[in-house]
């Protein structure tokens, strides 16, 4: 664009006009290529910003702690950087070319300004047929069909509430009288009018999409239905009581795992009793734990699930509750509450759970410290630590024999030398700095840390549960806490069973639905058979059956 200005000026330069009306409309014109300039170069001065936050945001969820700071300056410029594209597509009038599709960009690449939309081969299709007629407007003679030209609109079906009218015909025999109905269909809460399609939208848009009751409200409003608040409470309490069954065998099934890995994160919780006593602002600090089974990455057969849990505080009995009946690996970080999991037992001298630690959590100490003071010494511990994943990316999704071969081959050395390094770097440095609390955190856990050379399904890092506890993040921003105990324990069983449904690959939406529609007439010993992992759609079930 600047090149066309300069040529503009150019030209202008060597021949004015002498109009001086002329002279102030060739002012203006400058004047306004000139804003778009300083439009654009204004846009790409914030996207540079946004680029460099977002490698930072990157780098934090791989090396450092989380940092609430750093997420609202995200936001902001993402905020502001929108403001400037909106201000900068408003004023130009040149023809919009989406350009043809593209393959998605690498992760670390820029985020493409304009590409054309990428729509799901699930996506229903409309065609609309612009036919010509049979003779031609010129001659009158008839026309034949050598072909057609196609485009595409991405349009969108307006959501709109309806009323379904259920009508019981009353039929009577006319030879013996006998009155003849059929009986009444079952709902997914009885007595009520709610439609299981209406129920799952609602259990999504709080649990999944982070939208409190009082906006769906509004919305519903919008459509032409006034749903009072209380009413929908209500339907939420009663769909989540009809869900309990299913949302049991799944915690059932995954808590049952012999490896699991578990995390856990803050969430606010009301506390009225507080403000009654004048203890603080009546907000205090509960926990969400996810316990996750995922055995994609070594090719295991069992599906994919995360189970929540609430606590009203950090106490280790709340751990040990969850885990009451867990055998077999727990990948976790070093959070104290696990070491009586560890222990090995009075009765046979064995432990109930093998420790897996997280290199993710040990390399973020390393890291924190080299951010601060830029140590040769964090710095290549990051190094060797980078290795290991190195080796972890080019075996991930290959069975656990695999994996167990390639791990003591490459990673094995490096590991034991990673550890003989970290002991003679500890008579090095200052004992109490946390660089060195950081190596000590290492060697202290060196059989924990090496766990994951000795079996093929061990992960080399705790990330599934993580992952798994970024949609708590999310919704705090939108809800900021939980109305009471209850809330927060009703909230941890709707993420169950809508998390363990997407990680199935499942439209969690489409699988409440359906499973709210027939739940009621299912046989309890068949229950199994609705797990995210097992379900068919009950018009598939119907054509398989058939």
């Amino acid at each position: 664009m600047r090149s066309v200005v300069d040529n503009c000026m150019s030209n202008h330069a060597v021949e004015l006009p002498d109009d001086p009306a002329e002279l102030k409309a060739m002012i203006a014109v400058l004047q306004a290529e000139n804003a778009k300039i300083s439009a654009t170069l204004r846009v790409h001065d914030q996207l540079v910003q946004a680029l460099r936050l977002r490698i930072a945001k990157l780098q934090k969820l791989a090396f450092g702690k989380s940092s609430e700071k750093i997420e609202r300056e995200i936001e902001q410029l993402e905020l502001a950087l929108e403001d400037l594209l909106l201000a900068v597509a408003e004023g130009d009038e040149a023809p919009i070319d989406e350009g043809q599709d593209e393959p998605a960009p690498d992760e670390g690449s820029a985020p493409a300004l304009r590409r054309r939309p990428r729509v799901s081969d699930v996506t229903p299709r409309e065609r609309r047929e612009l036919d010509p007629g049979t003779c031609c407007p010129d001659c009158g003679g008839d026309l034949r069909v050598v072909g057609e030209d196609v485009s595409e609109l991405l349009d969108m079906i307006v959501a709109q509430m309806k009323v379904v009218q259920i009508a019981r015909i009353k039929k009577s025999c006319r030879r013996c009288e006998r009155m003849v109905q059929e009986p009444a269909p079952s709902r997914p809460i009885p007595g009520s009018m709610a439609g299981p399609n209406l129920l799952a939208q609602i259990l999504v848009s709080k649990f999944d999409d982070h939208l409190p009751l009082y906006r769906q409200h509004e919305i519903f409003a919008r459509m032409g239905a006034d749903i009072p608040e209380t009413t929908l409470v209500g339907w939420c309490g009663r769909a989540m009581k009809t869900l309990l069954p299913l949302i049991e065998r799944i915690e059932a099934d995954i808590m049952g795992s012999d490896l699991l890995h578990a995390d856990d994160t803050p969430i606010r919780v009301l506390d009225r009793s507080l403000r009654d006593k004048g203890l603080g602002k009546g907000v205090r600090q509960g926990r969400i734990w996810a316990y996750v089974r995922d055995q994609r990455p070594w090719a295991g057969a069992a599906p994919p699930g995360t189970v929540y849990r609430f606590a009203p505080d950090w106490k280790e009995e709340h751990v040990l509750n969850h885990l009451a009946n867990a055998r077999g690996i727990l990948q976790a970080d070093g959070y104290k509450g696990y070491a009586k999991l560890y222990a090995n037992e009075p009765d046979d001298g064995a432990s109930r759970l093998r420790e897996a630690a997280c290199w993710a959590h040990l390399r973020r100490d390393f890291h924190d410290f080299w951010a601060s003071t830029k140590s040769e010494i964090a710095r290549e511990a990051l190094d060797r630590i980078g290795k290991l994943y190195d080796i972890e990316r080019d075996i991930n999704g290959q069975p656990a024999d695999v994996r167990h071969a390639a791990r003591q081959k490459y990673s094995l050395p490096k590991v034991l030398a990673f550890f003989t390094w970290s002991e003679q770097q500890l008579l090095r440095i200052p004992g109490k700095s946390n660089l060195a609390k950081a190596f000590r955190y290492g060697l202290n856990r060196r059989e924990a840390f090496s766990l994951f050379l000795a079996d093929g399904r061990v992960a080399i890092d705790n990330n599934p549960a993580e992952r798994a506890l970024r949609p708590i993040g999310i919704g705090r921003k939108n809800w900021l806490f939980a109305g009471a105990d209850t809330g927060a324990e009703t909230l941890a069983r709707a993420m169950t069973i809508i998390e363990t449904a997407k990680l199935n690959g499942l439209n969690p939406q489409a699988y409440l639905a359906d499973i709210l529609d027939r739940i009621h007439d299912h046989k309890i010993n068949r229950l199994d058979e609705l797990l995210p992992w097992n379900w068919t759609p009950m018009a598939a079930a119907h054509l398989k059956a058939a």
